[in-house]
C-alpha cells in the first residue's frame, strides 16, 4: 500500500474584469454550486455503496464457492451512477472498478471460513465512509444551501425597488405629473443602492462559504480515497489465506485501488468543471460596478444639492444637514449624503408648488410649506411650517434660492431676519426687487416671513395700483445665471 500524499487543486480558470459593468441581478443560480458539490457527493456515496456491495456479495459468495461469484460481478457490472464525475481514463476510480469487473470474472472458488472476517472486519469500513459521506451532504444543505436562499431573497428585494424605480421613471418622462415624496425617482434610486449594498454583502458571504466548501472537498475526497485503500488493503490480508488463483485476482484489484492518486479525480472534476467552479481568486463584487436600469436617469439628478443650515424649531439654533432639489420639485432633507449606512429615507420633504418662498437676505432664505414625507395620509393632517435656512455663503443662498423660487408655488418678496440690526426700513418695498438676491442684501430692513399666506393673496388689481408688480409676475430674466432649471450642482 503505497504512502498517502497531500492533495493538490488546481484552481478554475474563469476570470472576471473587474472594471466592467455587471447586472444588479445576475443570471446565475446561486445554488448551482451547491448542487454540483451534492451531486458529487452522492456519485462518492454511491461509489463506496458498489464497494459495500462488493464486500457484502463477496462474503455471501464464500458461502457457495464458483458458482455465487456471479453474484458478486452482478454487483459492479452496471456503470457508475453520475459516472460522468469520474475520470473514464485508465489510473482513476472508473479504471479500478473496470478492473474489479474483470478479476472477478476470473474467481470461481473461495474459502468458506473468509466469510466471517469480510462481514466483521472489511464492511464496516465502508459503512462508516459511507455515512460520513451522507453527513457531508447534509452540512452541505444546511450550511452553503441556506447562504443561497439568502442571496435569492436579497436579490428579489433588490429586484423589486428596481422595477419600482423603472414604474416611476417612465410615469416622469411620460407626463412629468404630481408624484408623492416616496416615489420621488431620487428617492426610490437611492433606495435601490441601499438594498444592492445589501444583496451584494449576502452574495460575497455565500460566495466566501462555497469558496470554503470547495477548498475542502479535496482534503475530504482525498480521505475518501485513503479509506477505500485503507479498506481494500485489509481486504486483501484476509482474501491471501486463500488460494494462490484467488490470491492474485484480489491482489490485482487492491493494487489498482492503490495506484490511484489522491488528486487525480479532483483534478479531474475542476478541469470538467471549470466554467461552473468559483474562481477564489477572481475580484468580489461592487456596487460601483453595477449597472440597473434607470442608474442615470436625468429624474434621479438632484437640481442642486448639499448641505444647509437650517433653524430648529425650539433650540432656535442653526443645525447642518444634507438638502437637494429634485427635478420632481421636491425639497428633501437628510442627515447625510451616505446612501450605505442606512436606509436613505427623507426626514423631511417640502413639495415646492405647495409652498411659499420668501426673498434672499444675505446668507438666509425662507421656505413655508408641509412636510409630504410621511404620505398622502400624513400629507392631510400635517401644518405649515416657515422653515429658516442659511447657506454657506451669499453666492450659494442665492443658487438654492433661485433654484426654490422657480419650483415654488408662490413667491414672497420679504427676506429672512438679517443677524445685524438696520435702520427703520425707507424706500420702495415692492415684490419686483425683493425677488432679486442682490437687492435683498441692500434692503434696509429684513422683514420677518410670519404670515405669508395672507401676504401672498394680495390681487394683482391692488398691486398694480400700488405700483408694482406680482413675483409670479417677474421676468425669467431676472434669474442669476447659475439658476437654470435642470442643471444640477452640488455645494
Amino acid at each position: 500500500m503505497t504512502t498517502p500524499t497531500s492533495a493538490t487543486s488546481a484552481l478554475p480558470s474563469r476570470t472576471f474584469t473587474n472594471g466592467s459593468e455587471e447586472d444588479a441581478i445576475p443570471g446565475e443560480d446561486t445554488s448551482e454550486v451547491t448542487k454540483l458539490f451534492q451531486e458529487r457527493l452522492q456519485a462518492w456515496k454511491h461509489a463506496v455503496g458498489y464497494l459495500s456491495d462488493y464486500i457484502t456479495a463477496t462474503e455471501k459468495t464464500n458461502h457457495a464457492h464458483g458458482k455465487e461469484y456471479e453474484k458478486v460481478l452482478k454487483t459492479v457490472s452496471n456503470p457508475l451512477k453520475e459516472g460522468h464525475h469520474f475520470d473514464q481514463s485508465l489510473g482513476g476510480i472508473a479504471g479500478m472498478f473496470e478492473n474489479i469487473r474483470s478479476n472477478t470474472q476470473g474467481i470461481s472458488n473461495s474459502h468458506y471460513d473468509t466469510a466471517k472476517a469480510l462481514k466483521g472486519s472489511i464492511l464496516p469500513i465502508f459503512e462508516r465512509l459511507h455515512s460520513e459521506i451522507k453527513n457531508k451532504t447534509k452540512e452541505l444543505t444546511k450550511g452553503a444551501g441556506k447562504g443561497s436562499k439568502a442571496v435569492d431573497k436579497a436579490r428579489a428585494h433588490t429586484q423589486k425597488h428596481i422595477e419600482t424605480l423603472g414604474q416611476h421613471t417612465a410615469a416622469f418622462d411620460s407626463h412629468g405629473g404630481k408624484m408623492s415624496a416616496a416615489d420621488d425617482p431620487y428617492v426610490l434610486q437611492r433606495g435601490v443602492m441601499h438594498r444592492l449594498n445589501k444583496q451584494i454583502q449576502e452574495e460575497n458571504n455565500n460566495r466566501q462559504d462555497l469558496i470554503s466548501v470547495q477548498n475542502s472537498f479535496a482534503q475530504f475526497e482525498a480521505h475518501i480515497i485513503q479509506t477505500i485503500q485503507h479498506g481494500m488493503g485489509q481486504f486483501m490480508q484476509i482474501v491471501n489465506t486463500q488460494a494462490e488463483q484467488t490470491k492474485v485476482m484480489y491482489g490485482d484489484m487492491v493494487g489498482t485501488a492503490q495506484r490511484i492518486p489522491l488528486d487525480f479525480e479532483w483534478n479531474g472534476f475542476i478541469q470538467r468543471n471549470n466554467n461552473i467552479l468559483i474562481d477564489p481568486s477572481a475580484p468580489a463584487r461592487s456596487v460601483t460596478n453595477i449597472h440597473f436600469p434607470n442608474q442615470n436617469h436625468r429624474a434621479t439628478q438632484p437640481l442642486i444639492a448639499g448641505s444647509l443650515e437650517r433653524k430648529g424649531k425650539v433650540m432656535r439654533s442653526y443645525d447642518t444637514n444634507y438638502y437637494v432639489v429634485t427635478p420632481s420639485k421636491f425639497l428633501h432633507e437628510y442627515k447625510t449624503d451616505d446612501d450605505f449606512a442606512r436606509d436613505p429615507v427623507p426626514d423631511m420633504s417640502l413639495y415646492l408648488p405647495d409652498c411659499i418662498v420668501g426673498g434672499c437676505n444675505g446668507q438666509k432664505f425662507n421656505v413655508k410649506g408641509k412636510d409630504v414625507s410621511k404620505g398622502k395620509v400624513g400629507n392631510k393632517f400635517s401644518m405649515s411650517h416657515e422653515l429658516q435656512f442659511k447657506a454657506h455663503t451669499t453666492q450659494n443662498a442665492n443658487q438654492w434660492w433661485e433654484l426654490i423660487r422657480q419650483a415654488a408655488g408662490q413667491v414672497s418678496g420679504e427676506a429672512p431676519e438679517s443677524s445685524v440690526p438696520t435702520s427703520p426700513a425707507t424706500g420702495n418695498n415692492s415684490p419686483q426687487e425683493n425677488l432679486s438676491p442682490s437687492a435683498s442684501v441692500k434692503q434696509p430692513t429684513p422683514l420677518q416671513t410670519q404670515g405669508l399666506e395672507k401676504q401672498n393673496t394680495t390681487s394683482p388689481a391692488s398691486a398694480q395700483t400700488a405700483g408694482t408688480t406680482p413675483a409670479s409676475a417677474a421676468p425669467a430674466s431676472a434669474a442669476p445665471a447659475s439658476g437654470v432649471e435642470g442643471e444640477p450642482g452640488k455645494y
